[in-house]
């Protein structure tokens, strides 16, 4: 099948984008935070959706992957119109499914009103919404709070690789589009994966999106032995067939 690899102009920002035609509904891979199109996620969901003649979208947000700018300079509300530009520039039309992984999870949540005509379906991948607030914050040491009080950036631990920079422009606008403290008008199928043995974002997570999503159709799979990534072959396994619930007739 073939797929088209290109950008698009947003804002004055090149976004990458790889779209694999084939027929819908088209599944949209949302990724994480500084994480990419490339991530083994979206790679394995590119493999089955090329297989079973499956249109897909992969993306990187601005400042992530191939895509221009700054990643400093990003923020939820920045890169959930960075994803939006892409899908209404590539896919202007037809059905969707959105897939999104760890923050993607969160802009996933953050399309659902813009996009409710063509969702199709949900699926979230350890996903972390209103991970700024909730997550984050509450473990800030003292300096760090006084830090974003003033102004100034903060560096926190990565376990993937070198410490991550975060700006007070990104908690700022977090806290302007929280998802969690209100039901999210989506009525469509939707299914949750979380590890339960993810140390960055508690499984319990997903289980506060299926009690606040109003869909009467939504599951929640949690893995036992499963870490944030859920990258290994059993995970990615059920990844898979989470997304074929969602796609069979």
């Amino acid at each position: 099948m073939h797929e088209q690899i290109g950008t698009i102009d947003h804002e004055g920002k090149a976004l990458a984008y790889a779209h694999l035609a084939g027929e819908g509904p088209t599944v949209v891979f949302l990724p994480g935070f500084a994480s990419d199109m490339q991530g083994s996620k979206a790679l394995h969901l590119r493999t089955v959706c090329a297989a079973r003649g499956q249109a897909m979208l992969r993306l990187d947000y601005s400042g992530h992957g191939t895509s221009g700018g700054e990643f400093s300079e990003g923020t939820i509300s920045r890169w959930a119109g960075d994803a939006r530009a892409v899908i209404d520039r590539v896919v202007p039309h037809g059905k969707l499914i959105l897939v999104g992984s760890s923050m993607g999870g969160w802009i996933m949540l953050l399309l659902v009103r813009p996009l409710a005509s063509r969702i199709a379906g949900l699926l979230g991948i350890a996903a972390a919404p209103d991970f700024t607030e909730d997550l984050i914050r509450p473990s800030l040491t003292t300096e760090a709070i006084a830090h974003l009080a003033s102004n100034r950036d903060i560096a926190l631990p990565n376990p993937y690789g070198p410490p991550t920079v975060l700006t007070p422009g990104l908690f700022e606008d977090g806290a302007k589009h929280l998802v969690l403290r209100s039901t999210i008008d989506f009525t469509g199928p939707t299914r949750l994966i979380h590890g339960q043995c993810d140390l960055e974002v508690p499984w319990q997570t997903s289980l506060r999106i299926a009690e606040r999503i109003a869909s009467t159709d939504t599951r929640v799979l949690l893995i036992k032995d499963g870490e944030h990534r859920l990258s290994r072959p059993s995970d990615l396994a059920a990844i898979e067939d989470l997304l074929l619930s969602l796609t069979r007739p």
